[in-house]
């Protein structure tokens, strides 16, 4: 995997954060997000690989772009898996909060798990935990395990979450623990990825989210020494058939990062619409500017980079600012 195409892929990201970024708080998730895929797309044209959707906005008759099975780049380079998400957080943008992401990965062609479009329960730790906690364990005794790999007491433990009713009984255990719990609005990927960046203060990820959030969130993971584990909580037969149909056998089993992400080459890139644990959202001024703040990384090298970019706006992106 040339390095050049981490750069190339942050441009993807930023293009789509702008694009996403004017419709914060404006209650319009819908054309936040359509913004924000329309731009991504349009970008994608200009690098030079030949990537095929592994996720995405949704299966061909669901979505007009960056649906399942598309073919993005130039058409002219190596072949690699995609994983995109333009807006991870529509509500957030729409709304106004914090922790939206535009968000990519690409990895070689074979590596990236085509998760269906359901639940995952997930464990999400960062360097220090990886490979020493087990999603099958009662999340009690996780969280035992980790307070003493990390050398703390179970009350200065932080566990993020998001803040659902399915969530009621895990809260419930973190709560009688004394754990601190930061409890997410929204954004899957940006709340598993935190446990891997110490300024955040954050430990765990637990809970069930969107199992391609959960693919993306292993990629970002498996470049910075992070784990990810899941589980497919198929609802109904349905969805249990479609996990069959996607090629997993058991839909029961517990995903590792070799079965999620493989062990490929991987670069990971994000770039924050709204602020954040660890990006500035886009930021409008400089003559008709906008500043960005973004994050990529390579899994071969471990390397993670934070780049801070000012972008001339086009007379239509003024517009829409």
């Amino acid at each position: 995997m040339h390095r050049d195409l981490s750069l190339e892929i942050v441009r993807v990201t930023e293009a789509a954060a702008i694009a996403s970024s004017s419709w914060t708080g404006k209650g319009n998730k819908h054309d936040a997000d359509g913004a924000a895929t329309s731009a991504m797309r349009e970008y994608f044209s200009a690098v030079p690989f030949r990537g095929t959707v592994v996720i995405g906005e949704g299966e061909m008759d669901e979505a007009p772009m960056l649906y399942i099975g598309e073919e993005v780049g130039s058409g002219v380079g190596p072949e690699y898996d995609v994983a995109v998400d333009p807006l991870e957080g529509t509500d957030i943008v729409a709304s106004g909060r914090n922790n939206a992401l535009s968000v990519v990965a690409i990895a070689e062609k074979g590596s990236l798990l085509h998760a269906p479009d359901m639940y995952m329960a997930k464990l999400a730790v960062g360097p220090r935990l990886a490979g020493k906690l087990s999603l099958e364990d009662p999340l009690e005794v996780t969280i035992q395990k980790a307070a003493s790999i990390l050398h703390k007491e179970i009350s200065e433990l932080t566990v993020s979450i998001l803040d659902r009713n399915r969530h009621a009984e895990h809260i419930m255990i973190l709560r009688k623990l004394g754990v601190k719990i930061y409890l997410l609005s929204d954004g899957d990927v940006a709340g598993a990825i935190a446990v891997a960046f110490p300024e955040t203060g954050i430990d765990l990820h637990v809970g069930s989210g969107g199992a391609p959030e959960g693919v993306l969130a292993a990629a970002a993971l498996r470049c910075m020494g992070g784990e990810l584990q899941g589980r497919l909580l198929p609802e109904n037969e349905e969805e249990y058939q479609r996990c069959l149909a996607m090629g997993i056998s058991d839909p029961s089993k517990v995903l590792r990062m070799q079965d999620l992400v493989g062990d490929s080459d991987i670069i990971f890139a994000a770039t924050g619409v709204t602020s954040g644990d660890f990006l500035h959202g886009v930021k409008y001024g400089w003559g008709g500017r906008a500043q960005t703040h973004s994050v990529v990384m390579r899994a071969q090298t471990q390397t993670v980079r934070f780049i801070q970019c000012v972008h001339q706006l086009h007379e239509e992106q003024r517009g829409s600012a």
